[in-house]
């Protein structure tokens, strides 16, 4: 049966769109991915005119690790896995959807915007976020849509963030033409699991999964952050990013994650300043005794990671833009030594069992030292999820393979894409 998402996937555009997110050699398995969803949402909706396909890529964060919520620098890049929906405006204020692989009708009227404490994480994020659109002064309203992720749940690559730029974009484009900006949509996902989730992130997921490409943000001022592209593609100069799933569920971490920002803060506390990135290595130094009593051991040692790990972010960028790719790795291998001793967010305090992490590193890092290139470190908030290697293209399927073997969890290569969070709709008018 053709329909008009068939006709618009498999048009000559539509394929060459396809091919530039996902690459050439996945647009075919992409396209029969959308009409899928297609084919669930009449299934669920009927037949509907105006379809609309949407995709809000997840990300890897490359460098900068809980650097952005002191005012920190990153380095990030949206990545080829997604979160994608085949939607319609409803006119009206309310939002119903289906999520592929979960039995439920997702129901969120927009008449009422307050916090609702029998909203699940989804419902409510969808609140927080219309709540943001209104408090900024924008407009929302209903839509239909059926959504799909292969984004790994829970696991460091930012499904949730993707999540939310998604349905940021659906509303942008539906109901504000498409006028706001990444930064206000990332702020927009921030204000939804701030205050909706109670999740005290920064704005590094948000603005990596809704801009697209390598991108180094800083993030002195988060009002307005300094965001600048990348031009490095990494398989095309003999390197794999590949994400190891280690096993481990970060769903209920937030007191983990919570703690990094917060010991931050306090040094920074202690010295008079309210963020990390007001202060400087010396000024620890000069007052070290007085801070170790106020803030505690561990927290200095986070702080002390943040300021050299801002640093290592402005190395891997000019290392990448001078082509020097053997320093960039050092910096990674610093960064990911740097997150296990000082940051310490490789497991939860406290465990001895569960180390997820810390045994799929343990593990690359002798492959790789017996390979003797690559890098590797901790991916993303820590704690459980995921890791990140960059291993030579020719050595990538053998790591993958036996890193599979080893952990029996999913590894993957992912690639940076250039298109963040976009209505494709709109991409091929």
């Amino acid at each position: 049966m053709t329909t008009q998402v068939t006709e618009l996937i498999q048009s000559k555009q539509g394929q060459a769109l396809l091919a530039q997110m996902y690459g050439p050699q996945h647009a075919e398995e992409q396209g029969a991915r959308y009409e899928k969803l297609d084919a669930s949402f009449r299934e669920h909706f009927g037949e509907q005119e105006h379809m609309h396909l949407f995709s809000s890529p997840g990300r890897s964060e490359i460098g900068g690790n809980h650097t952005d919520h002191n005012h920190g620098k990153v380095l990030a890049g949206s990545i080829t896995l997604d979160t994608i929906a085949v939607a319609v405006p409803t006119g009206d204020n309310v939002i119903t959807f289906y999520s592929e692989g979960y039995d439920k009708k997702y129901v969120i009227n927009l008449a009422d915007l307050k916090p609702n404490t029998e909203d699940d994480g989804t419902t409510g994020l969808i609140r927080g976020m219309a709540a943001g659109f209104v408090e900024l002064g924008f407009n929302i309203g209903g839509f239909q849509a059926d959504i799909s992720s292969n984004v790994f749940a829970a696991s460091g690559v930012s499904s949730s963030a993707s999540f939310e730029m998604l349905i940021c974009t659906i509303l942008n484009h539906f109901y504000n033409d498409g006028k706001l900006d990444v930064v206000t949509l990332a702020k927009i996902g921030q204000y939804a699991e701030n205050h909706y989730w109670n999740k005290p992130s920064g704005l590094l997921d948000q603005m990596a999964c809704a801009y697209g490409g390598l991108i180094s943000i800083d993030f002195a001022n988060p009002a307005e952050p300094v965001i600048e592209p990348v031009e490095w593609n990494f398989q095309k100069n003999g390197y794999s990013l590949v994400i190891v799933n280690t096993g481990g569920n970060h769903a209920d971490l937030t007191e983990d994650y919570a703690s990094v920002p917060n010991e931050m803060r306090a040094v920074a506390k202690a010295l008079g300043a309210e963020y990390v990135r007001e202060i400087s290595e010396e000024d620890i130094y000069a007052k070290l005794p007085a801070i170790r009593e106020a803030a505690g051991d561990r927290a200095v040692l986070r702080a002390l990671h943040f300021l050299a790990e801002n640093t290592r972010v402005d190395g891997q960028v000019s290392a990448l833009r001078e082509g020097r790719f053997a320093d960039f790795l050092s910096l990674i291998t610093a960064s990911g030594n740097s997150s296990w001793k000082w940051l310490q967010n490789v497991y939860q305090g406290g465990a001895s069992r569960a180390q997820e992490i810390s045994v799929a590193l343990a593990l690359t890092e002798n492959y790789l030292s017996n390979l003797g290139d690559g890098a590797c470190r901790v991916h993303g908030g820590g704690f459980a999820g995921v890791i990140l290697a960059i291993v030579p293209n020719e050595k990538a399927e053998e790591y993958m393979n036996w890193m599979r073997g080893m952990l029996d969890t999913p590894v993957i290569v992912v690639n940076v894409r250039q298109h963040g969070s976009i209505c494709l709709n709109a991409e091929l008018n």
